[in-house]
């Protein structure tokens, strides 16, 4: 049996910290009222939604970043890295974990990482909903993008049904190699939705009544 990629999280840090802030769960207190949060989880998993919860609770902005990363017709903007790194350097801010050119500068100002670790079924589950409801309404997405043909799942490696498929295992990954990489940074698991809105009910919401700093 193949072993979950949370437990990996877990071992990993066992083995190469002595005392490490611990893997928080949707029950744990949090130690600080947060002030830079990335949300991560795999395309569809809800981390723009879940984000901008995070944002109105701590009253701090929510950036989202697909909006900042797609210009008209999918090409990515020229000014995406300047932006991200702009918000970056400010005091409060709240966004989605994701695209690898700006992932590591995300990670270095966070003082939280929310994971939100749903199973790949469910995502998988998720993004397709959403895709066929964003299609068949004509949604329009950042800089007036609408989703392609449905037919393009077969023959786009990179549509995004097929994209969260293939990406769900490296979250795990990415979430383990930025806490070797910062052991002080606090790191919430939350399995599913209902976690999370426990934990914004619970633990965010009593860090949210401290007071700043």
């Amino acid at each position: 049996m193949r072993a979950d990629p949370s437990s990996r999280v877990r071992r990993r840090r066992s083995r190469t910290y002595g005392d490490p802030v611990p893997l928080l769960g949707p029950d744990d207190q949090l130690p600080h009222r947060p002030a830079r949060v990335v949300v991560a989880g795999t395309s569809g998993a809800g981390k723009t939604t879940l984000a901008a919860r995070v944002g109105r609770e701590l009253g701090i902005p929510h950036v989202e970043i697909d909006a900042l990363f797609h210009g008209p017709g999918w090409t990515p903007r020229r000014e995406f890295v300047d932006d991200v790194r702009r918000f970056c350097a400010t005091d409060t801010w709240v966004t989605e974990w994701q695209y690898e050119r700006v992932r590591h500068l995300l990670a270095m100002r966070a003082d939280l990482l929310v994971w939100l670790d749903l199973s790949r079924a469910r995502v998988t589950w998720q993004v397709t909903r959403r895709t066929l409801r964003r299609r068949l309404r004509r949604e329009r997405l950042w800089n007036g993008n609408v989703e392609p043909p449905l037919w393009t799942v077969f023959t786009d490696p990179q549509h995004i049904v097929r994209w969260a498929w293939t990406q769900h295992p490296h979250t795990a990954a990415r979430v383990a190699a930025a806490r070797d990489e910062r052991p002080e940074l606090v790191v919430v698991r939350l399995p599913g939705h209902r976690a999370a809105d426990q934990w914004i009910a619970g633990p965010l919401a009593e860090a949210a009544r401290r007071p700043p700093g």
